[in-house]
């Protein structure tokens, strides 16, 4: 895996600068994915972090833009819980974090929302201003052929570091999946927003 570094701020999200096509590819960039769980401190922040390593190994850095958020404001500003953020550095990733609440506001910037577990996915399809909005909300186990049907990834909060483990291998057999279906809309003409 490339050396990413783990002290690099991640971009603002969402960016208030609206999309732009991409020269000579027809297509509006940046695609902006954003990670949604409880409150942005273990598992959305997991994803993302992932998520924009893999993003930028496979070249699409400049046409992707990945983030999280929390459905609830209770960790807002707070870093990543301090066992996401190592089991994050374990295995390579970064782990700079600041919490985030998701607002409705946000589906107008987003192409789509990854939702970790159905609560979630409940929470964010309320919210969405509109069912065009509503469709942009997937849930992230939904891109692993082998979860097996199994759609939540389990919050490990009130448990311990090997809870933290889980996730992040569950992301990590996720992400695959999700960076295909993502790369598949980069390809559109003129993916929807």
């Amino acid at each position: 895996m490339p050396a990413v570094d783990p002290a690099a701020t991640p971009p603002a999200f969402p960016a208030p600068e609206p999309s732009r096509e991409a020269p000579g590819t027809g297509r509006r960039t940046p695609y902006r994915v954003c990670f949604v769980c409880t409150g942005n401190i273990c598992r959305s922040p997991v994803a993302e972090s992932v998520f924009r390593t893999r993003v930028a190994e496979a070249g699409l850095g400049a046409l992707v833009e990945v983030g999280s958020a929390g459905t609830g404001g209770w960790h807002v500003g707070d870093p990543a819980d301090p066992r996401a953020a190592a089991s994050l550095r374990a295995a390579g990733y970064p782990d700079a974090h600041t919490a985030r609440q998701f607002t409705a506001e946000w589906f107008d910037r987003l192409d789509l929302v990854v939702a970790l577990d159905r609560g979630h996915l409940r929470a964010l399809r309320r919210l969405a201003p509109s069912a065009a909005h509503a469709d942009r909300v997937r849930l992230l186990r939904s891109y692993d052929p082998r979860a097996d049907g199994a759609a939540d990834v389990p919050d490990p909060y009130y448990g311990g570091p090997e809870g933290f483990g889980t996730v992040l291998a569950m992301v990590e057999d996720a992400v695959p999946g999700l960076l295909d279906a993502v790369r598949e809309q980069l390809e559109e003409p003129d993916h929807d927003r």
